[in-house]
Formats: structure tokens, C-alpha cells, sequence
């Protein structure tokens, strides 16, 4: 008789139901997600050692027969890779087709630059149709920064010809409040992501709350280690999932620089690192906003301009 596969969370060996409401509360609810974390990750959020911890993400690996794959095989998986369109043909060729799935996406640049901008734009597109350049899912917004505006997005939508109440209806916004309570809504998103069919994860910003709350040098250690923290949750979700997580980013001014654009972004190596594809965004005149790629694992270097409008994010009028 055929061994019976374990699909509840709570039936791995060295779980059971108490801890098992611990890991489903922290967003672990599935087998991909054990599988996918750490063992000190999981033993944190569980309250047991990291023996019992890898323990169980083992078992959670040989039940889903995690491994090493074929290159075909991870070929295969990329492509249910979905582009969700910036509205700009331009940004979208330089971004190969517009905002992944499977992928983190960051863009940073100076106040004012348009990362919420582009963020609005994308949260409307997401909701189009594949063939109309969105992914037929709803999204979720992290506003650590209070950015968030309603009446922006109905601005955008009636200007796609969409219905600006079920837009709006299908974006699920959380305002965080500081980076603890920032880490505990993304640990919940994978729940929502099952519930609400969202495809669309967008973090506004990413290191704001995380720069307010380890101020100076002697803590930036922990406040380091906590992003780190952060920034795998997201990573999990967009490769786990299949979803797409846009995030913003501050930056700040090196003065050592003396030639040249003098800023960068916050989050040191960690936050490049953890990136997929990094855009540094600046102001040219007037609404003209210029994109560069800064790093990505497949797209060449390259800049794109687009306007920031009434009606969203659009190419440049051709002279």
C-alpha cells in the first residue's frame, strides 16, 4: 500500500496542531513554504530547536521531492514566468516585457523620482488580462511610508477604460507601521495570496520603516539583519507563489563622492543582493523620468525615458 502524501502543515512529524497554528499564523501554510525556509527562521517562528526545525523542513522537502533540478526543468518553471506592463513601451522593452513574476523588482531613486508612481500603474495593469498586458490577478500593497491613494488609482483605472470601483475593490492595502509590524503583514501575505488570487505584491518602501526605527551606526548590525530577514520573506513569496513583488527604495547622498550622481541606495549589499532586477530612477524636465537597469541576472544595461501623466505612467511624445 502506497505511503499517503502529508498536505497539511500540521501532520509533518514534530508539529502537530499547536505549532502548526504558530507557522499557519506566520504564513507558513503550505508545503512549499516549510520547504523553502531556514531552519532558524522556522525554529524562531515555532518556538523549537533548530534540530526539530530542520527536521521538519526536510520532511517537507522529500514530501514535495525537492531537489536538484535539470536545467529543461527550471527552464519549464520560467516559463510560467507572467510581465505585468508599466504602462510605458519603453520602460516594458527595457524591462523585457514589463514587471515579472517569480522576481523582486526594485526601483530607487531620489523623492519625487515616481517609484510610487510606477507602483499605482502597475497595481491597475496587474488586474488587465495576459493579453493586455496584465496577469489577471489582484494585488496587495505595503505602504510603510503612507503613500497610498485611492483616488490616484481611480484616476489611472478610468483612464484604461477599467472600472475604477472593482480596481480598487481588488487591491488590498495594510499601512505599516513600523518594521516589526511591516514583517509580521509580509509573513501574512502568502495566506492572501491563495485567498484573493493576487499576483501582485508591492512594498512602498522597503527600508523606510527599517531606517526609522535602527538610527545610527551601532545599529545598523540589527537593523541589517532584520531587513535581511524581511527581504527572504518576500523573495519566498515571488518564487513560491509565482507572483510578482515590486519594491521601492530610498537613497542617500555619499559625500565622499565628488563627480559624478552622488547617490545610492539604502540597504547596503543585502538589499542589491536580494534584488532581482534593480532600476535607479532619476528626474530629467518637467514630468520626464529617466529608468536605468543598475543590475539584473538576464537584462543588458540600458535607460528608458517615460512621462509621469494625469493618466499614468507613458512614453514621451515624439517630436
Amino acid at each position: 500500500m502506497a505511503k499517503k502524501k502529508i498536505t497539511n502543515v500540521s501532520d509533518l512529524p514534530g508539529v502537530g496542531e499547536k505549532i502548526g497554528q504558530k507557522l499557519k499564523a506566520a504564513g507558513y501554510i503550505d508545503m512549499m513554504s516549510i520547504a523553502a525556509a531556514s531552519p532558524k527562521e522556522l525554529g524562531d517562528t515555532a518556538n523549537v530547536g533548530e534540530l526539530t526545525a530542520t527536521k521538519i523542513i526536510n520532511t517537507a522537502r522529500e514530501e514535495l521531492d525537492i531537489g536538484f533540478e535539470t536545467g529543461k526543468e527550471v527552464d519549464d518553471k520560467r516559463l510560467q514566468i507572467r510581465k505585468i506592463s508599466t504602462g510605458s513601451e519603453n520602460l516594458d522593452k527595457l524591462l523585457e516585457g514589463g514587471i515579472e513574476t517569480q522576481s523582486v523588482t526594485e526601483f530607487h531613486g531620489a523623492f519625487g523620482s515616481g517609484k510610487t508612481q510606477v507602483g499605482f500603474q502597475i497595481a491597475v495593469n496587474a488586474q488587465k488580462p495576459i493579453d493586455e498586458g496584465g496577469v489577471a490577478g489582484n494585488v496587495i500593497i505595503l505602504d510603510a511610508e503612507n503613500t497610498f491613494r485611492p483616488e490616484r488609482i481611480r484616476q489611472i483605472a478610468e483612464a484604461e477604460g477599467m472600472d475604477a470601483d472593482k480596481v480598487l475593490e481588488n487591491i488590498f492595502v495594510a499601512r505599516c507601521y513600523n518594521s516589526d509590524h511591516q514583517m509580521v503583514l509580509a509573513e501574512h501575505v502568502g495566506e492572501m495570496i491563495k485567498e484573493k488570487n493576487v499576483k501582485l505584491v508591492i512594498v512602498d518602501s522597503v527600508t523606510s520603516n527599517f531606517r526609522a526605527d535602527f538610527s545610527g551606526r551601532g545599529e545598523l548590525a540589527s537593523r541589517q539583519q532584520k531587513l535581511n530577514r524581511h527581504l527572504h520573506t518576500l523573495q519566498r513569496l515571488a518564487d513560491v507563489y509565482n507572483v510578482a513583488v515590486y519594491i521601492t527604495n530610498q537613497v542617500m547622498a555619499n559625500p565622499a563622492i565628488l563627480f559624478g550622481d552622488p547617490t545610492r541606495p539604502i540597504g547596503g549589499h543585502i538589499l542589491g543582493h536580494f534584488s532581482t532586477h534593480r532600476l535607479y530612477v532619476r528626474k530629467s524636465k518637467g514630468n520626464t523620468r529617466i529608468a536605468r537597469i543598475v543590475d539584473s541576472p538576464n537584462l543588458p544595461e540600458g535607460e528608458a525615458v517615460y512621462i509621469i501623466t494625469p493618466d499614468g505612467i507613458k512614453d514621451p511624445e515624439e517630436k
